[in-house]
C-alpha cells in the first residue's frame, strides 16, 4: 500500500524492504531512511553486493548448501571431512551453527525448508530427491537428522527416516539440549556439542 507522504521512489524502496522476512512496515521505513542517509558510494556497494551474491552464489551440487561457482562447496571438497556421515539440516544457516561448535567433521545436506502442509511445502519442494540419490551411491553410513525440534522439523525427520531405511544406513536424531520449538541458529556452542554427542538412532 503506497504512502502519499512519501515520494514514489521512496515508497517503492520501503515496499521492497517490507518484503523481507520479519520486516514490518515501520522497520522497512527505517531501513529505507537509513539507505537515503548513506553516501552514493555506500549505496552502490550495497546494491553491487546484492547483485554479486545473486549472480555468483549457487547451490553446491553435492550438499545443496550455498556456494560460489558450479563445483562442490569448500566443505564437500575438503579431504578432512568424513564423507560417510551426512547431517541433514533445514536451512543453510544451520550449517554455520553446527560448524561453530567444531565438533562435527562429517558432511551436510541442506533441505532448504521443512515439510509444512500449512505453508503448502511438500517433499517435492525440498532437496529430498538429491539426498536419496546421494545416499544411494553407497558411501554414506550414517545420516543425522538435525531439523529443528518443532512439529514440522520432527515430521520432516520422520518422513526422511522412513525413506532412508531401505538403504541400510543408520539414521540418527540429535539428542537436543535445544528446547522444543527452539532453533539451531540461536543455540549456544555447548548445547550443540551435547546434541551431536547424544544423537540417537531413529
Amino acid at each position: 500500500m503506497s504512502n502519499q507522504a512519501f515520494p514514489p521512489a521512496l515508497d517503492a524502496l520501503v515496499e521492497q524492504f517490507a518484503r523481507l522476512p520479519g520486516v514490518g512496515r515501520k522497520s522497512a521505513q527505517r531501513l529505507a531512511f537509513f539507505v537515503l542517509g548513506q553516501s552514493e558510494e555506500q549505496v552502490n556497494a550495497f546494491a553491487q553486493a546484492l547483485l554479486t551474491a545473486k549472480g555468483e552464489i549457487h547451490r553446491c551440487p553435492v550438499c545443496q548448501n550455498f556456494s560460489e561457482g558450479d563445483g562442490p562447496c569448500a566443505l564437500c571438497a575438503s579431504s578432512r571431512r568424513d564423507g560417510s556421515t551426512v547431517c541433514v539440516v533445514a536451512e543453510a544457516r544451520d550449517v554455520a551453527a553446527l560448524e561453530r561448535g567444531q565438533e562435527y567433521h562429517g558432511l551436510y545436506h541442506v533441505l532448504h525448508g521443512v515439510i509444512s502442509p500449512m505453508n503448502h511445502i511438500g517433499p517435492d519442494d525440498l532437496t529430498v530427491k538429491e539426498l536419496l540419490e546421494r545416499v544411494g551411491q553407497g558411501t554414506v553410513r550414517e545420516v543425522i537428522m538435525a531439523t529443528n525440534p518443532d512439529t514440522e522439523g520432527e515430521a520432516t525427520a520422520m518422513y526422511l527416516s522412513r525413506l532412508l531405511k531401505p538403504f541400510g544406513v543408520t539414521v540418527t536424531r540429535l539428542a537436543y539440549g535445544v528446547p522444543v520449538g527452539g532453533h539451531l541458529e540461536f543455540a549456544d556452542d555447548a548445547t550443540l556439542m551435547r546434541a551431536l554427542e547424544g544423537r540417537r538412532e531413529m
